[in-house]
């Protein structure tokens, strides 16, 4: 029997290793508290760092700010909105990381006794709603901070409450089956829930050390999954809002591990990991708002993950459009400012020049290309071109889908994301992402109302997905082509997308396909905020902010330009008011190639176009 138990000790041993690599043990020594992201004895040089720069200290100033307008308010309450405590969670983080690091910079006590009071009102909660997991990583995430960085001011019954709550609501809440699906995901989920885990277990690492090192295993083994998404180029698959979200707490994983144990167990050097800053970056337009295709808005996010890439990479270029933000607005909202300090170390942001290439082009799950004239110029030409597929998580049917600046203005738009309990709460069946699933009846998910092609009325196939299959970031041709086929194979042969900057001077959208066995209605698409005023068949004049964009449109066979609404089809789809869509369609027959041409031109250029457009087989490639 002694030996059978023996026996299956080992098995089980062996299971494990294999589930999980056995990469940290309890032989490694973790520091004393405080030992998350900022060590004990740290604040100071720290200190010294802001003192010194005058970027750093306007953050160090706006987060003083935030924790003076915190004091007496009351602490947090639970409030679930649907089926989501996801509100409370990130406000949590919000108001103990402020506060925590307010008063270790600072040792006000009037910081240390309201990060007290949130600590034990969250604690208290019943649970952390696990079955909707963020909600706990995020908590999580949240307590652990207070209790690590304040460890040694707090009294002995908020920490017995807190280190509680963090082992029962947290970490075992995580060995669960029926709650931690997260740990194969390749999305983020996986790097939100497996970083506040793991800062759970680096907080309370002496109570339970065996524990505690499962976890961090498990954790390193697990989050390799979404940072296989990565690869090749650093293109994140949820787009520029979920990068936020996903790469921020994947960075905050790696700092801990790394101020913990000195080393981030190969995280970082995952192909593709150190790569996707770039695609961050470029991922802003001209005037500020983001590339906001899938389940994005507009909205410029200050990314303090991007300050810790540019110190990992020595490559200060990377914050050009983080250091714009500072210089022109707040940015006390985003709930990790203060890891932007830690992770500032050493950089000056008063040496930031601008970056030096002017077009980035991404593969992976999702690909993207972005080009632009310049990076200073406010009236430069941005063009963000998506491919990809519509099954990747928060995709839309929006493969071939663009968004194009000029003159100050977005002229061609992605009308983003929805509200998601604005469709939940009306029973909407939104994250089945069948073919024929109701998620693609939502008028802002299908690719009637993007930038992009509608062949006879039908929507994109979920199936599909779409390559950058050439570039070029020549100056005076820049361009991305895109293979649509697979995302038309029903209707097509080929079907192929090419979006340029043509002599830096205005915009050519090139589509070329060819028909199988019936003739087909090609509808092609943009979607804009200006007033539109169609002149001819062949033309229509944009009007937005005293700037005027001209469209000319052409084909193999005739066009005919025409505008649709955006209005809501459904009671459950958003408002987009100032919005519509200008287009053309064109018939192709049966069995026959057939191409669109559409330029673009900025009134301001006074240039006419009249040069020969050359097939997609002709232009430039890098």
């Amino acid at each position: 029997m002694k030996i059978f138990r023996y026996l299956l000790t080992i098995i089980l041993v062996c299971v494990t290793c294999f589930t999980y690599a056995q990469v940290l043990s309890t032989t490694d020594k973790i520091p004393d508290h405080p030992r998350l992201l900022l060590l004990k004895g740290q604040d100071k040089e720290l200190l010294a760092a802001i003192n010194s720069d005058p970027s750093l200290l306007k953050i160090h100033q706006a987060i003083l700010k935030n924790c003076d307008a915190m004091i007496n308010i009351a602490p947090l309450q639970y409030k679930k909105i649907g089926k989501r405590l996801l509100d409370v969670s990130r406000e949590a983080i919000h108001r103990i990381f402020y506060l925590s690091y307010g008063y270790r910079m600072t040792h006000n006590s009037l910081y240390l006794q309201q990060a007290q009071k949130e600590l034990i009102a969250v604690s208290s909660f019943a649970d952390w709603n696990p079955t909707h997991y963020l909600d706990v990583g995020e908590m999580t995430m949240a307590v652990s901070i207070g209790y690590d960085w304040l460890y040694n001011d707090l009294s002995e019954s908020t920490k017995t409450l807190v280190r509680d709550a963090i082992l029962n609501k947290g970490i075992n809440t995580s060995t669960d089956k029926a709650y931690n699906y997260w740990l194969k995901v390749n999305n983020n989920w996986n790097q939100v829930c497996n970083a506040g885990i793991t800062f759970g277990a680096l907080a309370t690492y002496e109570d339970h050390p065996d524990l505690s090192v499962q976890m961090i295993n498990r954790a390193i083994t697990s989050v390799d999954l979404p940072m296989q998404a990565y690869q090749p180029d650093g293109a994140y698959p949820e787009g520029y809002g979920y990068w936020e979200y996903g790469t921020s707490f994947n960075v905050m994983l790696i700092s801990a591990l790394e101020t913990a144990f000195g080393k981030d167990f190969g995280l970082s050097a995952k192909p593709g990991f150190l790569k996707t800053p770039g695609y961050l970056e470029n991922m802003t337009g001209i005037k500020g708002q983001a590339f906001n295709y899938s389940d994005s808005g507009t909205g410029q996010e200050f990314n303090p993950a991007m300050f810790w890439f540019a110190n990992k990479l020595h490559a200060p270029s990377l914050l050009w459009t983080e250091k714009v933000q500072l210089d022109t607005r707040a940015v006390s909202k985003n709930r990790l400012l203060p890891a932007t300090l830690i992770w500032a170390k050493g950089l000056q942001l008063d040496k930031v020049t601008k970056p030096k290439t002017t077009m980035w082009v991404g593969g992976g799950l999702n690909p993207v290309a972005m080009m632009r004239t310049s990076w200073d110029d406010p009236n430069a030409i941005f063009v963000g071109v998506k491919a990809g597929s519509p099954s990747v998580n928060h995709a839309h049917m929006d493969a071939g889908s663009f968004v194009m600046e000029a003159d100050g203005v977005r002229w061609g738009i992605d009308l983003g994301a929805q509200d998601y309990e604005s469709l939940e709460s009306k029973k909407v069946d939104l994250w089945n992402n069948k073919q024929n699933s109701q998620r693609w009846q939502v008028l802002r998910y299908n690719n009637f109302n993007h930038s992009t092609l509608t062949i006879d009325n039908d929507l994109q196939e979920v199936k599909g997905s779409a390559p950058i299959v050439s570039s070029s970031a020549k100056p005076m041709f820049k361009n991305a082509v895109v293979d649509l086929t697979s995302i038309y194979s029903q209707k097509v042969a080929k079907a192929t997308r090419g979006v340029a900057i043509i002599d830096q001077k205005y915009v050519l959208v090139r589509d070329e396909l060819e028909s199988l066995k019936d003739s087909i209605t090609v509808r092609w698409s943009m979607v804009t905020g200006a007033n539109i005023t169609v002149t001819s068949k062949n033309t229509a004049s944009l009007t937005k902010d005293g700037k005027t964009l001209l469209l000319q449109a052409s084909g193999t066979f005739p066009v005919e330009v025409k505008t649709w609404s955006t209005a809501p089809k459904m009671d459950y789809d958003a408002p987009n008011p100032g919005t519509a869509i200008v287009g053309l369609e064109m018939k192709i027959p049966a069995h026959t190639k057939g191409n669109i041409n559409v330029m673009l031109v900025p009134q301001s250029q006074s240039i006419q176009v009249s040069q020969q457009i050359k097939p997609l087989a002709q232009w430039p490639k890098d």
